[in-house]
């Protein structure tokens, strides 16, 4: 895993032409409790720094002429990546463009990036619990030809330690092995989101997952956290086939 001015380079073998990067908090112009790299602007941070931190970021990333950022709402949508100036309502967007980056804003949920075997398709999905349960990374799926040609990376997001749910979260993950939810204090449970993720994409044919494990709760110096911090900015996860 490389990285450079709080960019990281995933350890993920990709097709040739395509490239995905990892934002964390490092670097950036934003103030506390947004400090530094935030890429979000619907969390209360200066307008102006959230842009000036998202030129910085395009400035960084090769190949990639515009970004194709989500109106997030944890929901099951897709939508085709376009790059326009409007910004969709959806949880996961996807290519064929070269030069257009797929993101997804995360503290705490799942980013989740997929990109086809031959290079020529891409997409990132925002995975939090309702938005697994609900099947976003399937709809996400469902939009390439075929899933055993599909390579998934699970970027960092809530550990396992760290996201302690009650039974009503559980429930909503009835087909979930043992593994995915460890019995915590009284009615609690401890939930491993990317385990859920990578048991329902391999249960749909998936073939090929990668993963970060950091947990973003636990590395305060790294990561944004809701969970952790409540007002908090939000860190990228990006893919794009190079223009």
């Amino acid at each position: 895993m490389a990285s450079t001015a709080g960019i990281i380079t995933p350890e993920w073998e990709l097709p040739a032409g395509v490239q995905a990067r990892l934002t964390t908090r490092a670097g950036g112009i934003s103030q506390a409790p947004y400090d530094g790299f935030n890429l979000a602007t619907h969390v209360g941070d200066n307008r102006t720094s959230v842009l000036a931190n998202r030129r910085s970021l395009l400035r960084q990333l090769v190949g990639v002429r515009s970004v194709q950022w989500l109106t997030q709402v944890h929901s099951n949508w897709v939508v085709q990546a376009y790059g326009g100036a409007v910004v969709p309502v959806a949880d996961a967007a996807t290519t064929e463009q070269r030069g257009l980056a797929c993101a997804v804003l995360t503290a705490d949920c799942l980013p989740v990036l997929f990109c086809r075997d031959d290079g020529r398709q891409v997409a990132a999905a925002h995975a939090g619990w309702r938005g697994l349960a609900d099947g976003i990374l399937l709809h996400t799926l469902q939009q390439f030809p075929d899933p055993k040609r599909v390579l998934v990376y699970l970027a960092p997001c809530i550990g396992p330690s760290a996201f302690e749910v009650g039974p009503e979260v559980k429930a909503a993950f009835g087909w979930a092995s043992g593994d995915c939810f460890i019995a915590g204090a009284g009615d609690r449970w401890l939930g491993n989101l990317q385990r859920l993720a990578a048991e329902q994409l391999l249960a749909s044919g998936v073939r090929s997952i990668s993963a970060n494990t950091d947990c973003t709760v636990m590395n305060s110096e790294r990561y944004f956290s809701y969970r952790r911090d409540g007002d908090s900015g939000r860190q990228a996860s990006l893919i794009w086939i190079e223009s």
